[in-house]
């Protein structure tokens, strides 16, 4: 008998959290309608869970490995340590930007989305659609950059299992790369993002507890003969690049800007997220200040046990310079312990990097914005999940990466390239927000009068910094070391100003932004319009 009370203030515990489980999704579906859409994907990340997405993406210790290698030539320790600080501040300000647009507009289309609705009416069109494409490359960059950074680590396993014995060819290194890229595209398309939303708790804890190993632990096991002095790993400067020091300090940003700059990740998953307007800032904010923080911890962890000879560590035949540092301190078992879990931890930062970006191209064929756009929209009705938008993602990384058989200077421009990408894609409509002809309404999350100049100060950093990602690695480069960054993402571009303009074919013809889905009385999908001026 006295079980009986306890039972039932237990269903009426549950029926309340049910309740108000439904009243979030309604709202969030409210509020989705009066952006133009009707809900067709299924709201499954708690807040928790969208922070784990892009925390997960960010990956810090994964991250950092995948980009060493174009950190250490250009500057050494000093730019490490120093130009990681120096990125934390123009990353939280974009950061900061980025989440208040997000709150006020949580739309998968986001960037482009938000480009179009506050740009003034003659120049919006051409801005939503070039502001789409760019993000678009930006993130199909990112897919292959992930899968190239998992190939390379996962060989780097192989050759220290083996002693060394195996040291693998760029031909084998694409073949784990694509094979990777299949694997995550069948990943994503049977509907497991329900469960890979529950997961995403134990990959941050993973992620935390990996960066902590590298903080505590490495500098404990380190020989005395790799340790560095403060002196020099606050002031020694090492440049390998061929640039001036200055330049070649500015080269070294692209270390933490390719790491931690996941700032969409977020606001392409919010027509999947419960309570978006509130979880989608608050998980950017809090994904990019954490990720920071323990990044610049394990840089400057690594920066002070790496030793002096870092031509060595760049040579060596692991072909991992994270792994070549880790092998000097943990042995060759310490080092396979804790590498596994880097690479496990890239595997999955590949399954939600992917995730991301074909929402973001679900969003932007909605809108007929890209070829084949009729196909790439769909959303399986058994999974609800795009699953043509999902392999769209895998067919162009995967011809991405083939930049690899031009050598590594060629590949490396896929990391360069997110940046650039990613970065023009954010300023427009940042600017667009404070320049254009429209009535903003902030959301839950806002900046107030500090909008302003942090937008500003935002802008210009990711202008300055995408100029310099523009130029090769080393001076008068060949066909071999140019940076290819330049053709890709300036070609990219081009073809979209070209198909735009196209006379009778071209998307100037029919191409009116955001196309809302909402249909209601019988009445035809329309274009978006006026959007702030919604209540």
């Amino acid at each position: 008998m006295a079980s009986s009370p306890s039972l039932g203030a237990s269903d009426e515990k549950d029926s309340i959290e049910k309740r108000s489980y439904e009243v979030v999704l309604d709202a969030d579906e409210a509020l989705l309608k009066q952006l133009g859409y009707k809900q067709e994907l299924r709201r499954t990340f708690t807040p928790l869970e969208l922070f784990g997405v892009g925390f997960g993406i960010i990956g810090v210790v994964p991250s950092v490995a995948s980009i060493l290698v174009y950190a250490i030539p250009n500057g050494g320790p000093s730019a490490m340590i120093w130009g990681w600080a120096v990125c934390t501040v123009g990353l939280m300000a974009i950061s900061a930007a980025i989440a208040e647009l997000g709150s006020a507009m949580p739309t998968s289309g986001g960037l482009y989305y938000w480009t179009y609705s506050f740009s003034s009416p003659q120049y919006k069109t051409i801005l939503a659609w070039m502001v789409g494409y760019s993000n678009t490359i930006g993130n199909l960059a990112a897919v292959a950059s992930v899968e190239w950074g998992f190939s390379l680590q996962l060989m780097a396993t192989i050759t220290i299992a083996t002693h060394g014995a195996f040291i693998p060819t760029r031909g084998q290194i694409y073949g784990v790369y694509v094979a990777a890229l299949l694997v995550h595209g069948t990943i994503c398309s049977v509907g497991a993002v329900k469960y890979i939303a529950r997961v995403q708790s134990l990959i941050t804890t993973l992620n935390v507890v990996l960066a902590l190993v590298v903080i505590i632990a490495l500098p404990a096991a380190t020989p005395q003969k790799f340790k560095n002095t403060a002196a020099y790993a606050f002031g020694g400067f090492e440049n390998f690049s061929g640039w001036p020091d200055g330049f070649a300090f500015l080269l070294s940003f692209l270390a933490p800007l390719w790491a931690v700059g996941a700032f969409d990740s977020s606001t392409h998953l919010s027509e999947e997220a419960k309570n978006a307007n509130v979880a989608v800032p608050w998980a950017l904010m809090s994904m990019t200040s954490v990720a920071c923080a323990l990044g610049w911890g394990v840089v400057v962890s690594i920066v002070f046990n790496m030793g002096t000879d870092l031509e060595a560590i760049l040579a060596s035949d692991i072909g991992q310079p994270m792994a070549a540092i880790l092998f000097n301190s943990f042995g060759r078992e310490g080092t396979l312990a804790v590498w596994i879990v880097v690479v496990l931890l890239q595997f999955a930062m590949g399954v939600d990097m992917l995730i991301v970006c074909s929402r973001q191209n679900y969003a932007f064929s909605r809108d007929g914005a890209l070829p084949l756009s009729r196909v790439i929209r769909r959303v399986n009705p058994t999974s609800g999940t795009p699953v043509y938008a999902v392999w769209f993602a895998v067919f162009v990384s995967a011809l991405l990466g083939l930049l690899s058989f031009a050598g590594p200077a060629a590949i490396g421009a896929i990391f360069s390239l997110v940046v650039v990408g990613q970065f023009t894609a954010y300023s427009i409509p940042i600017c667009a927000r404070f320049l254009g002809k429209n009535s903003f309404k902030p959301g839950p999350f806002t900046l107030g009068r500090a909008g302003a100049p942090i937008g500003f100060g935002a802008v210009v950093f990711m202008s300055f910094t995408s100029v310099v990602f523009l130029f090769p690695a080393t001076p008068g480069p060949s066909s071999a070391t140019m940076n290819y960054t330049v053709a890709v993402w300036g070609g990219t571009l081009a073809l979209a100003a070209i198909y735009f303009y196209l006379p009778k074919y071209g998307g100037r013809n029919w191409f009116t932004g955001p196309i809302s889905n909402v249909t209601e009385m019988g009445c035809p999908a329309r274009r978006i319009d006026k959007t702030r001026d919604l209540e």
